[in-house]
């Protein structure tokens, strides 16, 4: 199975002068763990995630002051669509982060995540048998 069977194409872009609180309702509001954030003067595409937040917010730092610029990852590893679920897996796994950025002739196409992975990897949910 590949990323792109797997990715989401539906896909929250920011830029880098929302603030970490108008980041964290959009993501809420789509239920979603990270954004893409373009930015051209920071290199172009760059990864805000839950976590990047949660750490902000966990030093004390204001959510309406502060921008994603500054909690956004630049050096991202990116996906390829033609990539293996399993080459996506070991990138996450190599890189400890949840989350890749998935990028088709240049252009993002969409964001895979762990979740997205185990859900092609299992089957179906069944009923639990009662213990």
């Amino acid at each position: 199975m590949l990323v792109r069977d797997a990715m989401s194409t539906v896909i929250l872009t920011l830029g880098p002068a929302h603030t970490l609180r108008q980041a964290a309702a959009l993501m809420s509001a789509r239920r979603v763990g990270a954004a893409v954030v373009l930015d051209p003067d920071a290199g172009g595409i760059g990864i805000l995630t839950e976590r990047d937040i949660l750490d902000s917010v966990g030093l004390g730092q204001n959510p309406d002051a502060e921008r994603t610029h500054a909690h956004t990852t630049t050096d991202v590893v990116f996906a390829a669509p033609t990539w293996t679920l399993e080459e996506a897996a070991r990138a996450m796994a190599h890189g400890g982060f949840r989350h890749l950025v998935v990028l088709d002739r240049g252009d993002v196409a969409g964001i895979v995540s762990v979740r997205d992975i185990v859900r092609r990897w299992l089957p179906a949910r069944e009923p639990s048998p009662a213990l």
